[in-house]
């Protein structure tokens, strides 16, 4: 089984858009004012739809950047406003975290090989064997 997308309710679809735009998503679909769907530079897809109102804040999206300090700099200077600057995790990721414009919050970050293979994997496996 392979992930395909993940989609979160936007309360302001231009909005919206141009926030994940200036993340650096590629709009690959157009459905304005109800749905939006986005490519990532590998080739992942995200996707919008219109909703009268985020309720539950209990999801958070995360996106990998190898060079994270340097992304959240220019994406602060691109107007965009974090909660907390990149920090170094217990767990070996970097992360930084904002909202987009109907809340959702969105985390930035490096976990190299700590995500997918962290020494706590519950198969102990830790690096990938497929790359040897």
């Amino acid at each position: 089984m392979k992930l395909n997308q993940v989609t979160v309710g936007c309360t302001d679809y231009n909005a919206s858009v141009a926030f994940y735009g200036t993340l650096g998503l590629t709009l690959i679909v157009d459905a304005p004012p109800r749905y939006a769907r986005f490519e990532t530079p590998t080739g992942e897809t995200f996707s919008i739809h219109h909703v009268d109102a985020v309720s539950a804040r209990t999801t958070v999206v995360y996106f990998e950047s190898e060079t994270l300090d340097q992304t959240v700099k220019a994406l602060k200077g691109a107007g965009l406003t974090f909660m907390n600057e990149p920090v170094d995790q217990s767990w070996g990721w970097r992360e930084a975290r904002l909202h987009d414009p109907a809340g959702n919050e969105i985390c930035l970050f490096w976990g190299g090989n700590n995500r997918r293979f962290p020494d706590w994997r519950v198969d102990g496996q830790s690096h990938d064997n497929t790359k040897d």
